[in-house]
Order: C-alpha cells, then sequence, then structure tokens
C-alpha cells in the first residue's frame, strides 16, 4: 500500500467581531524571510506580495496577540523578536502535528474501506 504525504494548514483566527485569520501560513512564511533576509519589504518581495500588504499582516498578528513579532530597524531592516521565534516554532510544530494526525486518520479510513 502506498504511503500518504498529508500537508494541513494551520490558522488561528480571532474571537474579535471580523472573525479574520490573524496568524497562519503566510505570516509564518514572512517571518521566515525576515530571518532570512533581515528585512520585512525583501520577504515580501520574494513571495511576490506588496509591502504594504505585508505590513498590514504582521501588524494586525502583532495587534491581535498582544505581542511584538518584529524588531524594525529602519533602513537596517527587521529581525525576529523573541516573541516572534517562539511562536513561529510553535506554529511549525502544531501544522507538523497536524499534519501527522491528519495522515494517520486519513490511512487509517482508507485501509479500512480497502479491505
Amino acid at each position: 500500500m502506498k504511503e500518504f504525504y498529508c500537508n494541513t494548514r494551520v490558522r488561528v483566527r480571532g474571537k474579535d467581531s471580523r472573525n479574520n485569520d490573524y496568524f497562519g501560513r503566510g505570516v509564518a512564511d514572512l517571518l521566515h524571510g525576515v530571518e532570512e533576509y533581515h528585512s520585512l519589504n525583501l520577504s515580501a518581495k520574494h513571495m511576490g506580495m506588496a509591502y504594504s500588504k505585508a505590513w498590514r499582516i504582521v501588524k494586525l498578528a502583532e495587534e491581535t496577540l498582544g505581542i511584538q513579532l518584529l524588531y524594525r530597524m529602519g533602513k537596517s531592516g527587521s529581525r525576529l523578536t523573541r516573541e516572534g521565534t517562539n511562536l513561529l516554532e510553535v506554529y511549525e510544530e502544531a501544522e507538523k502535528e497536524a499534519s501527522r494526525v491528519v495522515c494517520d486518520i486519513f490511512e487509517n479510513y482508507y485501509r479500512k474501506n480497502m479491505v
């Protein structure tokens, strides 16, 4: 029997009246880009995203979470705060674990129905 690969996306939603997502793969990818390029602007460009949109996304996440994700250093770029790094690590672990659970469930269901 073939192995399955599952890729589950985790999104954190707000409990405000808008009920918008405020942390998910897009914010995580932006933060990874900041780690790599030391710049939110360059991170956004590598994702094909406008800087203004990246700024709004990060700002909404920071406001909703009540933590600062980035140190903004003007022309010197940006870097992740300790809280930003911790949140990114927790998010990556949650997404990995969710994918594992979904894949296990799918494989169990598929095998039971193929017998």
